[in-house]
């Protein structure tokens, strides 16, 4: 069994401080650690933001870019008669659906 040493008040006073002082601390410190986290996961998410942001603007000019070298590329004539096919296309039934659901409600 070890022999007790009597040691000095003041050591066992100042060893006590700085335990209750590390003790009392670690809330603070706790606290002070998950706002930082809190701070860099909300960098990250306004990073990925503008990042996403980026790629969908360069997406969004390289479909425009296509866009227009497909219409310069293609033949007036032929573009004017498929856009004319395209536009009376269906137009009849479009308008006969049209008024048989008028009718449906007004018959209610």
């Amino acid at each position: 069994m070890p022999i007790a040493i009597p040691v000095n008040s003041q050591i066992t006073d100042a060893v006590t401080q700085s335990n209750v002082k590390v003790i009392a601390e670690g809330p603070a410190m706790a606290m002070g650690s998950i706002f930082q986290t809190m701070a860099h996961s909300t960098s990250v998410l306004y990073e990925n933001a503008v990042s996403s942001s980026q790629q969908q603007n360069t997406m969004s000019q390289a479909a425009s870019n296509q866009g227009v070298m497909q219409i310069y590329s293609l033949d007036t004539t032929a573009t004017a008669s498929a856009t004319e096919k395209v536009a009376q296309g269906g137009v009849a039934d479009n308008l006969t659906s049209l008024l048989s659901v008028m009718n449906a409600f007004s018959n209610q």
